[in-house]
């Protein structure tokens, strides 16, 4: 039986993708093995928002031919649509797969020996229409359900566009199917993923509320997750729907980039700090107990210590859960580098980059800190995860607290009420009894 090792970088939904094209090698009666590991396949989904993406798939490729030199490598995913005669002249890769590809890959693959020329299969992106449905689910709890792709905005960092090309959606009855699917597969969470979630059906007059609504009726699914959703696109009707719903949970994933106004101008970003604190301030109103993450990015042209410190002072001030801090990297062929002499504050050295970048994630730390305080001394739901950690094993309350116990393969997969007593040395929480309540 042949084998294929698969590796993915980047976000939530090209994990739902890797998931996918793992289902057309396992069809084909492939045997998959661990990334790392001898492999006569190896297939990299790759990222390609930072240069720290674009180096961490060349290191995946060494990796890949030291365990096997003679394994076939394909590589796909944005780095590979992007850059495909970068991607090819790589040592050691067969096929690089763009956007449209990747889905029927098999189509490209007339054998499975390397040959002296690197295959190039990729689409320009503007021909790229059709939805690729999707959906990975590395544990046996949760599942990552691909239900949008491609962003029509034009953030002057951004090279997704680019990569994915146009906003397009599943449809309503074949986002529920998949869901329905993943339910009888036996998960009990489902996380919503897709490069701009909030458009969601636009081109068919839908919107992302139709959805949630149909969704919020699918048996077997306890939990569901929006992964993330732009703040003005995440509107009063889908915080107060989720307020009163029977399975979405009350955790919102919030994109800000910046908190000074002038730098989210030049980001080109369709909101202010004004509204981002109206919705906030909303769902604190209506779900007091809800986690809100942020997206932030330090270093952008326009972000002069002065914008730096809005930033700073505006996230310590937000009733916020915790932050995903990303440094600004040079992206070609975007707005911020074309045009760097209008952006309003010059280059940030690198160094004074990754001194913001610190500052944030200390910040971060403390947010994360102080929410999970909040519930000490309280009772929450917590799903188990398939994870053994020296002995130990977590899981996520309804609204993302991070709690610890001691590792019980029988209790994967449930749901239990746990009181929430102490922080632990890895900054999560236990149960000071490790006593857990009935199963609910």
């Amino acid at each position: 039986m042949s084998t294929v090792a698969f590796h993915t970088l980047g976000c939530k939904l090209n994990f739902a993708e890797t998931g996918t094209m793992a289902e057309q090698f396992r069809q084909r009666d492939f045997a998959a093995v661990p990334f790392g590991e001898a492999a006569d396949v190896v297939v990299l989904n790759t990222c390609t928002v930072t240069d720290e993406a674009d180096r961490k798939c060349r290191q995946a490729i060494r990796k890949a031919l030291r365990a096997n030199p003679e394994a076939f490598v394909i590589v796909t995913g944005c780095f590979a649509q992007l850059r495909p005669e970068e991607v090819a002249g790589i040592d050691g890769v067969d096929l690089v797969l763009g956007a449209n590809e990747k889905f029927n890959l098999f189509a490209y693959l007339d054998a499975l020996d390397k040959q002296e020329q690197t295959q190039i299969e990729v689409s320009c992106i503007d021909d790229v229409t059709a939805f690729g449905a999707a959906y990975s689910a590395s544990e046996r709890t949760r599942a990552f359900l691909k239900v949008q792709d491609g962003c029509d905005y034009t953030c002057s960092f951004c090279t997704i566009p680019q990569a994915r090309g146009r906003s397009r959606s599943d449809t309503i009855p074949g986002v529920v199917r998949q869901a329905e699917a993943i339910a009888e597969a036996g998960y009990r969470e489902i996380v919503l993923s897709g490069v701009n979630i909030g458009l969601f059906g636009q081109e068919r007059g839908e919107e992302l509320l139709d959805l949630l609504r149909e969704l919020d009726r699918v048996e077997g699914i306890d939990r569901f997750r929006i992964s993330s959703c732009e703040p003005n696109l995440l509107t009063d009707d889908i915080v107060d729907f989720v307020a009163g719903s029977r399975a979405f949970m009350p955790h919102f994933h919030l994109p800000l980039q910046s908190g000074d106004d002038f730098v989210l101008g030049k980001m080109r970003r369709r909101y202010r700090r004004d509204l981002y604190s109206e919705r906030v301030d909303q769902i604190m109103r209506l779900l007091p107990d809800a986690a809100i993450g942020v997206d932030v990015i330090v270093g952008f042209p326009a972000e002069t210590p002065e914008r730096f410190e809005n930033t700073f002072t505006f996230l310590a001030d937000l009733p916020i859960s915790y932050l995903h801090v990303f440094t600004y990297s040079e992206r070609p062929d975007t707005v911020a580098v074309d045009q760097l002499d209008r952006m309003g504050g010059g280059v940030v050295p690198k160094q004074e980059r990754s001194q913001r970048n610190r500052r944030l994630r200390l910040l971060s730390e403390k947010k994360r800190a102080a929410f999970y305080t909040r519930f000490l001394g309280s009772e929450r739901p917590v799903l188990w995860e398939d994870m053994d950690r020296d002995g130990w094993m977590s899981g996520f309350t309804d609204n993302h607290v991070r709690v610890e116990a001691p590792f019980d393969a029988s209790r994967v997969g449930q749901i239990e009420s746990v009181s929430l007593d102490v922080l632990s040395d890895t900054g999560n929480v236990r149960s000071a009894e490790m006593q857990l309540l009935p199963v609910v």
